[in-house]
């Protein structure tokens, strides 16, 4: 009989994706988006994706685990597996650290001896196998077959909801195990309960301290049949209660089997209290409405996916584009509660009064494109992250590095929620307390913590004085670049003169002999010796962060005019920046920092530090060099299988790359309201904006082999430049491109 139900559902997925494909044939008169999205892009190589269940920006995300702790299954699940040990509630979405994965569930048929010690994944009584021929995911909904228990897994969620469909074998026992004490990778339980309050609904809570040092889950789990037996177990061991509190606590619930082989399951979570997790289930208390919640995911998503609608007779383009504008849109997360309550670190909860409150800001990867590009399609989620960001700083009285589920993790350099805030207030985003955001900046970059001590002093950091020293400056440089623009769009003269000579600490740094940027000591003349611009060591004793010299002496986005005059001029810097992309990709020394991935040369498109590189040719007057080296990242560094990301996926900004270069564009320096162009990838892209308005762009000709731009128009007006405005864009029309195989050396290149 489990053959031929195995089969069965073998043969719906594959008639699932027949029809499936057969509507990526139909979509390219129809505006299903969603159709081409795949999130198992990005769940192979390096990638660190999850497939589950979420909506847009989405309190909870539903889905597998596979139960190893090791770097690739920082999300929970790697493709590569094909055990699973249940499904969560709380993941991460590319991240180069593992965390959550919290409310673990697992449905079974049997009962299972929790008595033997378990020291890792293989000891688990509950775990299953499975086969990725019984298994899909697509926007807002997962199906997995679980071969050991007989029982198929559908998963959906709302915003802050989430509805599990378990469908038993006729005739098998029904059972759900809840295991508190399971943890992976960076994460170990504190403090876990559970409480049986009637037959149908559980409560409880998991505290737990990893990457975010305080993190406090409350939860409400409700059944569609009644309990009719159950064991409770504290620290694996059984006790007779309908209660338990303990650091690991786990349960497993038997259900009747005569009453229909179907089980649902909802849920919903709080960072607050049990209370305020039942009222997040605001609007599913009564009924288990799988199919409705799973129907609004997918309308929810297919709205979010027509944000920026692409053009081409390729579906693997459609495929890639799609899953990346689906992945800038899983994060950051809802974390406030649907009364605004949410908790702080230091266990105060705050409330969010006329915004949601926002986690998982990863914002040392996003600030580059990923924020540029919710300016464009999610405006209305902008000053409400903003909002979130003030809301730390009225705890530490400095602004975030990296928030996780309400902690700052001080993950990662430089402090980057300042370009978010000056790119959205220059854009004219008006939704939070400017003068506030701009104390908070000052004050942030005034206060001595992460060497800004050192910094202050010499005017850079010296390797002398932390590790990392070079990345540090040369960040800290753009964000002190950053104050001063806000310093001076709120007329605040003597702060935008001081920040801006500030932001000059590049010019410390660089070694024109050599053209890298060079550790230097505190005397302000030798160099750290001996030096080899190849060589990584991964986060300690090491002047560059997750790199090497090749990979971090770009990052003057706020001055590239000086930066190109620096080097000798255009002509020096153009070599040596096409010898980044050219030189052998040998990366030396004994600790290696595994974010060096998708090497082009020395170029790293797998980190973030390289992301704006390539646009730097349109400053140094070859633009034409930007068009073919975006070009062959585009193709080269994506593509449509599980491995399909060269490295972290990072919250959305490894794709929001493609999603902004594949349209043409690029925030090179992510707050100065203007983008770069390099070369589209479609026949037409089309930025739908808010109050019916749109910007299309259109490269006639383009091919896999006509990458170059020969001439172009905006609003049927000659357009010879290389970047365009925000505003130029929010105010509707048309930027037309003629494409060709060789390049046009003399468009968007200033007259000498």
């Amino acid at each position: 009989m489990l053959k031929n139900y195995t089969l069965i559902l073998f043969l719906t997925g594959m008639l699932v994706a027949c029809n499936k494909d057969d509507k990526k044939v139909d979509s390219l008169q129809s505006d299903e988006n969603l159709t081409y999205v795949d999130p198992f892009i990005g769940t192979g190589g390096h990638g660190h994706t999850y497939p589950g269940a979420t909506v847009p920006f989405g309190m909870l995300q539903v889905t597998p685990v596979n139960g190893i702790s090791k770097w690739d299954w920082c999300s929970g699940y790697h493709f590569s597996d094909s055990i699973v040990v249940g499904f969560s509630h709380l993941a991460l979405s590319g991240t180069g650290i593992g965390d959550l994965n919290d409310i673990l569930v697992m449905p079974i048929n049997k009962k299972i001896d929790f008595s033997k010690e378990i020291k890792g994944r293989d000891d688990l009584p509950y775990k299953s196998s499975y086969s990725h021929k019984n298994e899909t995911a697509s926007p807002g909904y997962y199906q997995l077959y679980l071969e050991d228990h007989n029982v198929n897994v559908e998963l959906t969620t709302a915003q802050r909801t989430a509805i599990h469909k378990y469908t038993f074998q006729e005739g098998d026992d029904q059972s759900v195990i809840i295991d508190l004490g399971f943890a992976i990778n960076w994460d170990s339980p504190l403090a876990t309960a559970l409480n049986i309050e009637d037959e149908y609904t559980v409560t409880g809570y998991r505290h737990s301290t990893g990457w975010a040092k305080n993190q406090k889950v409350f939860f409400v789990m409700k059944f569609s049949k009644p309990i009719t037996a159950h064991e409770l177990y504290k620290d694996y061991a059984a006790i007779d209660d309908k209660m338990v509190a303990d650091s690991k606590t786990a349960a497993q619930f038997f259900f009747d089997a005569t009453k229909g082989s179907e089980l649902k399951v909802k849920v919903s979570l709080s960072s607050v209290s049990v209370e305020n997790a039942k009222d997040n289930m605001q609007g599913y208390e009564e009924g288990f409405p799988f199919e409705e919640v799973k129907t609004k995911a997918e309308n929810v998503w297919e709205k979010a996916l027509t944000n920026i609608e692409v053009e081409t007779p390729v579906d693997s383009l459609k495929t890639i584009f799609y899953t990346a504008l689906y992945h800038t849109q899983v994060a950051p997360v809802t974390f406030s509660d649907v009364n605004g309550e949410f908790r702080k670190e230091n266990d105060s909860i705050d409330k969010a009064e006329n915004y949601t409150a926002y986690s998982t800001l990863s914002l040392w990867d996003t600030f580059r494109a990923e924020n540029p590009l919710l300016t464009i399609i999610a405006p209305e989620k902008v000053s409400d992250i903003i909002n979130s960001m003030l809301a730390y700083y009225d705890t530490r009285g400095i602004l975030p590095v990296w928030t996780l589920y309400g902690n700052e993790t001080n993950t990662m350099t430089g402090y980057h929620s300042i370009p978010v805030i000056t790119d959205a207030y220059l854009k004219g985003f008006k939704g939070f307390d400017a003068e506030k955001a701009f104390n908070a900046m000052k004050e942030t970059m005034m206060q001595d913590e992460r060497g800004l001590k050192y910094y202050k002093e010499f005017g850079y950091i010296p390797y002398t004085s932390i590790d990392e020293s070079v990345t540090i400056t040369l960040e800290y440089a753009y964000n002190d670049w950053c104050v001063a623009q806000m310093a001076k769009a709120l007329g605040k003269q003597e702060d935008y003169e001081y920040f801006k000579n500030r932001s000059e600490a590049y010019t410390y740094l660089l070694d024109a002999e050599s053209g890298f940027m060079r550790g230097k000591s505190e005397d302000g003349k030798s160099w750290r010796e001996p030096f080899d611009p190849k060589h990584s060591n991964h986060r300690e004793h090491t002047d560059y962060t997750e790199g090497n010299a090749w990979q971090h002496s770009w990052f003057v986005p706020h001055n590239v005019e000086k930066f190109i005059e620096l080097h000798g001029g255009e002509e020096i810097f153009a070599e040596r920046l096409e010898q980044l992309f050219t030189e052998n990709s040998e990366i030396t020394g004994d600790n290696v920092s595994a974010d060096i991935s998708g090497l082009i040369g020395q170029y790293a498109h797998g980190n973030e530090p390289s992301h704006h590189i390539a646009y730097l040719f349109n400053r140094a007057g070859k633009p034409w060099r930007t068009q073919y080296w975006v070009n062959h990242i585009l193709n080269t560094q994506y593509n449509t299988t599980p491995n399909g990301l060269s490295g972290n996926e990072d919250c959305g900004q490894m794709s929001a790359w493609y999603v902004m270069s594949s349209i043409g564009l690029y925030p090179m320096n992510p707050a100065s309201t203007e983008y770069e162009i390099g070369s589209p990838l479609f026949d037409k892209a089309t930025i739908n904006l808010p109050g019916g308005k749109s910007f299309e762009i259109i490269a006639e000709n383009v091919s896999d082999k006509n990458i170059y731009i020969q001439s172009a128009t905006l609003n049927g007006e000659a357009f010879n430049q290389t970047n365009i405005s925000h505003e130029a864009i929010l105010k509707g029309g048309k930027l037309q491109f003629v494409m060709g195989s060789e390049p046009n050396k003399s468009w968007g290149v200033k007259a000498k």
